[in-house]
């Protein structure tokens, strides 16, 4: 299902979590197919945790893995920050306490629901489509829009030209 919404998005992939390493890992060639949708005009975002702020280390320490989250938001830095500079791709830092993980592809969206105690590969994710009559979508769609808005760049200016 990963495979299908990134190879068929083509206005929009939006990536918000704290770090989504899984998604790297299990998709081998997935930073070659955001550059190349970002260059054929596809807005790109990836907004991850702030390794260093205090929601990820509370998030990690109720998860009973203190300290590891901020590890695999610095491991996945070191894959998106080839996309540093890539015309149509953002890659930010966000401090927001997340209450879902938001994948958006266009229409599509997977949402990764936060449960307490939890490791995120062990709660359900609930698959969205947008519909006409329904705002389901476009309530997550929203969320992901406001943590975009307060997020930051991981990079200094001068790099992201």
């Amino acid at each position: 299902m990963w495979t299908r919404l990134i190879d068929n998005a083509q206005e929009r992939i939006g990536i918000l979590a704290y770090a989504g390493l899984f998604l790297v890992e299990q998709q081998p060639k997935l930073l070659q197919t955001l550059q190349a949708k970002a260059e054929a005009g596809v807005r790109v975002e990836i907004l991850v945790g702030d390794p260093d702020a205090e929601q990820i280390e509370r998030r990690a320490t109720e998860e009973g893995a203190a300290g590891v989250m901020a590890a695999k938001i610095h491991n996945v830095m070191q894959y998106y920050g080839k996309l540093c500079g890539v015309p149509g791709v953002t890659v930010g830092y966000h401090h927001t306490t997340l209450y879902n993980s938001i994948y958006r592809f266009d229409s599509e969206m997977l949402v990764n629901t936060h449960v307490y105690g939890f490791p995120a590969p062990h709660t359900p994710v609930m698959y969205l489509r947008r519909l006409s009559g329904g705002d389901l979508f476009d309530t997550y769609a929203d969320s992901f829009d406001r943590v975009m808005s307060t997020s930051r760049s991981p990079w200094p200016a001068d790099l992201e030209a």
